[in-house]
């Protein structure tokens, strides 16, 4: 709590297009652990029918012998997982890009995202915003490679109107005494 006498903290609002290089590199503070329940809403909200990812039984004579989570949610997840880092500031996704689910997902498992800048490029129509491309590989807590992909989004620049027209805490009057 300030006292009125010292600067307030900054407050972290995520990279803009100015911040990025190429060949940054960004792994997510955060790790998430997938439940059976985040799979199971997913699976039904999206409406995959395929048992494999909400029929404990039948996934158990598959190969895999458990239930996997639905590929989709593992890359929700993993975007999720590295918005903070990279697209805090974007304003529209552009291209998902050779996506590769190369090691499977189970309840269970621990997400983390990690996100290297491959390319930046002023854009033609928007010069309040650039365009930024990067790989995004999501690991599980045993170091498995399990999806990975290119995504390519504007962002907006430092300054543009767009960017500080909202989004931050709302004025609030609140009688705090209790």
């Amino acid at each position: 709590m300030s006292d009125g006498g010292e600067a307030a903290p900054k407050v972290w609002r995520g990279r803009f297009f100015e911040d990025f290089e190429v060949g940054d590199v960004y792994r997510s503070r955060l790790g998430r652990t997938i439940s059976e329940v985040d799979n199971t809403w997913f699976t039904a909200l999206t409406m995959n029918t395929n048992q494999v990812h909400f029929n404990q039984a039948f996934a158990e004579r598959t190969r895999f012998g458990r239930m996997l989570v639905n590929s989709c949610l593992t890359l929700a997840l993993v975007t999720g997982l590295s918005v903070p880092d990279t697209s805090e500031n974007g304003t529209a996704n552009l291209a998902w890009d050779d996506i590769r689910l190369p090691h499977p997902v189970f309840v269970g498992d621990t997400l983390f995202a990690e996100s290297e800048i491959l390319e930046l490029r002023e854009s033609r129509s928007n010069p309040s915003v650039g365009i930024v491309s990067l790989r995004t590989r999501g690991v599980n807590q045993d170091g498995d490679v399990v999806i990975e992909y290119r995504r390519t989004f504007m962002c907006y620049r430092r300054g543009a109107p767009e960017a500080a027209a909202g989004g931050g805490f709302p004025a609030v009057e609140a009688d705090w005494a209790v």
